[in-house]
């Protein structure tokens, strides 16, 4: 017997506090990753977006091998221990991966050796993909293994709990993790502080795998019973082998090809698996939905970071899991019930068609944001071509030739043709020293006369530079505007007019776009979400034997996978010149899709599986007495699920 706190087990407690740090520490981390990739490794969009989505693929297949090493070895609380460890020291490999001082030889705020900070970044995403997809199955289970048969009601509550806390750590950890990573610190030159923006989720992993560990006491443990997927795998291996065997004309031909493994297995299990093939045919078309949503995290906050907005960063980083629990809610006690009540059949298949179209619209709204921002942007030179800034630091205007033809007319402290390409998601400014003498400026290296800084980064909004010439001392001040470029000419009388002289030239203008405008695809892409996300995993379930949910969670989650390998081979392999027309290949493949999913759909017969599992056991001669209890458990159940899945639909 369990000990007991208001009719709740107390184990529970540390398996809620468990899951909501783990799941900040993920989402954290997910957070700010393409980020990391974009503007710490140096890396270009394309990369940084195939290298986020591969990790995002590998944490939706490792959940199959968590399930398989629970159910057929080391049992679900051995599982989520190690494989919680495993995650924890990923998470802090990557945090380490991401503190710029380690190679930093030279001071300059910039990493030596890039390669150190690649693998060991590498090294720890791997480790979390196997560490959070292996125990990911395996928490909400052990979860309710914790309850006895009388407390079906808590059991429910504590689901509503549970996911209630994996809403909670992402939306805390989406708002959080990117105001960290844009405070500066480093031991010696401040720089965006990636260390603590990592270095949180990897203390709030390690809390997570504190917490649960100290509970070990209060546990239910079950032992290891054995995986349905194994089973179905083989079941599903040996049919083909014997119909392999049999292909000869001469054997008669049997109804379905499952029944080519009567000879060994038993027929309720074969039925069972003929119904789950019929919904994973289903599954095929999906991926391509999981490839348009996923890239929220990678490819819509590239394009955030070409837009301006403080606030709004932020609440576009949030705004998923807020409108997720807004949407369901509202989805399934007003929209949907108003549907029926018109008379219209809105069956599954068909929301999940419409959820595909909304994803496909909101591709649309992206690409319609890409093409106002284009207009924005300056016209960088081909991979032909060059561009040089000739900048006069002379006191009269000068005519310049450069050869064959080319002339200049520049004023005295003017500049032609501006600057080589840098990011728009930063603020870079460089300084050209008309002085007669080295000058120091605050945060910058010493410049000789007639020298340049090198560009420098610096935080959005009104920045001092301190200008100094053994006892000469100025102060300048400017307020940067987010994405820009600037020079500043410093002039020879610079400290006899207090540093007003200073010349600013603006090599390329601040962002304008508004990061409100991306709310839209927001939307869309939510709404998307939960008219085929959670739809989809409640017909799965109503239309399958309710031991193979693990199997459709397998499918469903090979789905979600394979949909974000679609991506990384686009990203690598499509280089199409403009960002807007990726957008609208996405939307136009994925209508296509959604019309070939329509039509499997319209072809599809919904069953009811406890009808057909009756029907088998009665071939197989049950009594009836027999059959009716199984049948009476089975409804129990159904209803029992019915009103769990009512309380999981938010997660889901």
């Amino acid at each position: 017997h369990t000990a007991e706190c208001c009719g709740y087990p107390i184990s529970i407690f540390f398996i809620v506090v468990n899951e909501f740090c783990e799941r900040f520490s993920y989402y954290g981390m997910r957070a700010v990753l393409v980020l990391y990739f974009r503007y710490f490794l140096l890396w270009d969009d394309d990369l940084a977006t195939s290298i986020y989505h591969a990790f995002v693929a590998l944490c939706y297949l490792t959940p199959i091998l968590g399930a398989i090493i629970a159910d057929s070895w080391l049992g679900k609380f051995k599982t989520i221990i190690y494989l919680s460890i495993v995650y924890a020291i990923g998470q802090v490999t990557m945090a380490i991966s991401t503190i710029h001082d380690i190679t930093d030889a030279n001071r300059d705020g910039t990493p030596d050796n890039f390669t150190f900070h690649i693998a060991l970044s590498m090294l720890g995403l791997i480790l979390i993909a196997l560490g959070t997809g292996g125990i990911k199955p395996c928490v909400a289970a052990f979860g309710g293994d914790q309850f006895q048969e009388h407390q079906s009601r808590q059991l429910n509550t504590f689901f509503s709990v549970f996911y209630l806390c994996i809403n909670a750590g992402s939306l805390l950890s989406t708002l959080i993790t990117p105001v960290l990573r844009a405070q500066e610190c480093g031991i010696h030159t401040q720089q965006q502080c990636y260390p603590l923006a990592f270095g949180v989720p990897a203390v709030l992993m390690v809390i997570s795998l504190v917490v649960f560990i100290a509970g070990s006491g209060m546990y239910v443990k079950t032992d290891p019973e054995g995986n349905i997927m194994w089973s179905v795998c083989k079941c599903i291996g040996f049919a083909i082998k014997n119909r392999f065997r049999h292909r000869s004309s001469s054997y008669p031909k049997r109804e379905h090809w499952m029944d080519w493994a009567n000879e060994k297995y038993d027929k309720l299990l074969i039925a069972q698996i003929k119904m789950v093939l019929k919904v994973l045919f289903l599954y095929i078309p999906l991926p391509m939905f999981w490839t348009l949503f996923d890239q929220k995290g990678s490819r819509w906050t590239l394009q955030a970071t070409t837009m301006s907005g403080d606030f709004v960063s932020i609440l576009i980083s949030t705004v998923n899991p807020i409108l997720i629990l807004t949407l369901v809610p509202i989805m399934d006690r007003l929209i949907f019930p108003l549907i029926q009540k018109c008379g219209l059949n809105f069956s599954p298949l068909k929301r999940m068609t419409v959820g595909m179209l909304f994803a496909a619209m909101a591709f649309v709204s992206a690409a319609l944001v890409q093409i106002e921002i284009d207009k924005t942007l300056p016209n960088f030179p081909s991979s032909s071509e060059s561009q040089l800034k000739v900048v006069n630091t002379y006191s009269t205007t000068l005519n310049v030739t450069i050869s064959p033809n080319e002339h200049l007319l520049i004023e005295s402290f003017g500049v032609q043709l501006h600057t080589s390409k840098h990011t728009y998601s930063t603020i870079s400014c460089m300084f050209v020293n008309g002085y007669t003498a080295d000058l120091n400026i605050t945060n910058l290296d010493s410049i000789e006369p007639s020298a340049t800084t090198n560009y420098t980064l610096v935080n959005q909004g009104k920045r001092d530079f301190v200008l100094r010439h053994g006892e000469q001392w100025c102060e300048f001040s400017r307020k940067f505007g987010f994405g820009a470029s600037y020079t500043f000419l410093i002039p020879s009388t610079v400290f006899s007019d207090d540093c007003e002289s200073i010349t600013e030239v603006e090599d390329m203008k601040p962002n304008s776009v508004h990061m409100a405008l991306q709310i839209p695809q927001y939307f869309l892409i939510t709404t998307g979400e939960v008219m085929f996300s959670v739809t989809g995993l409640q017909f799965s379930y109503s239309q399958a034997p309710k031991n193979m949910k693990s199997v459709l969670q397998a499918g469903w989650l090979c789905t979600n996978a394979v949909g974000n390998i679609i991506v990384l081979i686009v990203a690598e392999l499509g280089k199409l010149p403009k960002q807007w027309a990726e957008y609208l290949l996405f939307a136009s493949l994925l209508v296509a899709v959604s019309i070939i999913f329509s039509i499997m759909a319209y072809f599809y017969t919904y069953i009811d599986p406890a009808e057909i599992e009756a029907q088998v056991r009665k071939e197989q001669g049950l009594e009836p007495e027999e059959m009716e209890k199984e049948t009476i458990e089975m409804e129990e159940k159904d209803e029992d699920q019915k009103n769990e899945q009512g309380v999981k639909q938010t997660k889901i």
